[in-house]
């Protein structure tokens, strides 16, 4: 085993052993009822362990969407925000601008790493489309992606759900 990869497994066992998360769906049209992807990222994250403290559907206007990132950030019993929907690139959407300009830090990697997957396992060179984006505001993780089910489901199972304890982990370990 190399060193790099035992820090990284040495960190994980570090790592929380659940954190609080918030659900946000960014659309126009969607519901409760209707919020498959919503409902999807709840059942993927609880399955995994994570608890769910609060959801939210909003609509895809910039400064709500920011607010909403803010509020949650000053929130202490939410630990971890989650975004979907609104990272097209039609004018009409504004997640990823709102979310990126909440961050502190920005995690570029979970972009990359969601668009490269996206292009390997799923879409194809569709996924330049994508605008997904993570990062840091104080001590809350960030992740915003495409509101498909596909999108959210290939995010859940093969970025977050897996890493969500360790970056968790590298935001507290400074608060001592």
């Amino acid at each position: 085993m190399t060193d790099e990869i035992r820090s990284v497994e040495e960190h994980r066992s570090e790592a929380p052993s659940s954190v609080r998360c918030m659900i946000v769906t960014v659309s126009d049209t969607r519901t409760e009822e209707t919020d498959k992807s919503g409902q999807l990222m709840r059942q993927l994250l609880e399955e995994a362990g994570y608890s769910i403290v609060a959801y939210r559907i909003v609509k895809d206007e910039y400064e709500q969407i920011r607010e909403l990132v803010r509020d949650a950030a000053g929130n202490e019993l939410i630990e971890a925000v989650l975004l979907n929907g609104g990272t097209g690139i039609a004018m009409r959407d504004t997640t990823y601008e709102a979310v990126r300009d909440s961050l502190d830090k920005e995690m570029p990697g979970f972009g990359e790493i969601f668009r490269y997957v996206s292009y390997a396992e799923d879409i194809g060179p569709a996924a330049i489309l994508s605008r997904a984006v993570a990062g840091v505001r104080g001590n809350t993780a960030v992740f915003s992606m495409p509101g498909s089910s596909g999108a959210v489901r290939l995010a859940m199972t093969k970025i977050i759900v897996p890493e969500l304890r360790h970056v968790m982990r590298e935001i507290y370990k400074d608060r001592k």
